[in-house]
């Protein structure tokens, strides 16, 4: 198993001290969170493209998480649904300049409390991740759906529907655990055949809080862990994704 951790524990550093730190403490992964100063239009700017050349100097597998703040592939609002796919889209240009090997996306949100409305933005979601899928298989990147929490307003937020919404897209999945244990039994999401990784974080059961781990109710057993080919630690503290890797250590071993 690799293990990783997503620089949203480690927000607003440099990425050049975020991937010295991944080395340092003997991390096989890290999934750059594209927001704010890292978000991929600004990163593609022809200034910087010498700065990303530090990649090349590291011995680390990286991910991207694409921007999802503000955006929503789901949108009623055509506006946002192709502003998101432009950006989803310079996200996979981003991973393809660094060598990164796959992009988590959010499946998106709705904003209104009506199964119609819900069952629409579904297919919005579906139109538009397909547009990014196929510039992923231009680019040579792996695009990959997220679950999500077990909330109403959540696209992907059961096993059934990650999975439709996966497959009418024909991408990638990545499996957030701490989602699924929002959900019932959170063990069908691992019955997709196409998972390209994992994040890593606990919770009580009832809602999304990035816990971290062996201090919720998610379940770390061996027999799960077996099956986490790449595993990224997402948590809002280092402190508590160096902890989470110690849990995972004595897991594995």
């Amino acid at each position: 198993m690799k293990i990783g951790f997503s620089t949203l524990s480690l927000f607003m550093n440099p990425l050049e001290k975020m991937l010295d730190i991944a080395i340092d403490d003997g991390f096989d992964l890290m999934e750059i969170l594209c927001e704010g100063p890292y978000l991929p239009r600004n990163l593609l700017k022809k200034e910087n493209k010498k700065y990303l050349k530090i990649f090349d100097s590291y011995d680390i597998e990286i991910m991207l998480h694409c921007p999802t703040i503000d955006l929503n592939p789901g949108s009623m609002n055509e506006g946002i649904r192709q502003e998101t796919e432009k950006q989803t889209k310079e996200a996979l240009d981003l991973a393809n300049l660094i060598g990164a090997k796959a992009i988590t996306t959010h499946p998106g949100i709705v904003h209104r409390k009506e199964e119609r409305i819900r069952n629409l933005a579904i297919d919005y979601a579906i139109e538009t991740l397909k547009e990014c899928e196929k510039y992923g298989e231009e680019v040579g990147v792996v695009l990959s759906i997220e679950n999500m929490p077990n909330k109403f307003n959540f696209l992907a937020n059961s096993p059934q529907e990650h999975t439709k919404i996966v497959e009418a897209v024909g991408t990638s999945a990545t499996i957030d655990w701490g989602h699924a244990n929002t959900c019932e039994k959170s063990e069908d999401f691992l019955k997709l055949s196409n998972i390209s990784y994992f994040h890593l974080n606990d919770n009580e059961g009832k809602r999304d809080q990035h816990l971290p781990l062996g201090e919720g109710t998610v379940n770390f057993s061996k027999k799960f862990l077996k099956k986490v080919d790449k595993g990224i630690i997402e948590l809002n503290s280092y402190e508590n994704v160096l902890k989470s890797k110690e849990f995972l250590m004595k897991k594995i071993s």
